[in-house]
């Protein structure tokens, strides 16, 4: 069971971030400074969940404004915690760990 969580964790942000990307191109391109495969890219790999809600809150004109910011933040310390938590709790149940 905690595989599937983890999996669904895990695809799920990337799997919106390229669906959003191949049905509004041009939303990307306009949000992520006219970078069509550079930034989307990375988002997709490494900030899956802060690059969706940047897309998703980011309005012409205005960029973000307000609470969008907090959300931003929020996504991107999860992003962080995903990337690193895993890690951090494989190094402290190896067996060869003492501490």
């Amino acid at each position: 069971m905690g595989c599937v969580f983890a999996f669904f964790a895990i695809g799920v942000p990337r799997l919106a971030v390229l669906l959003l990307w191949m049905a509004r191109p041009e939303t990307f391109a306009a949000t992520l400074s006219n970078s069509w495969l550079l930034g989307p890219l990375i988002g997709i790999f490494f900030l899956p969940l802060t690059t969706l809600l940047y897309v998703l809150l980011w309005t012409p004109g205005a960029g973000l404004v307000g609470l969008d910011w907090l959300w931003i933040g929020l996504a991107f310390l999860l992003d962080i915690s995903a990337l690193f938590g895993s890690g951090w709790f494989q190094r402290r149940s190896g067996s060869g760990y003492k501490g």
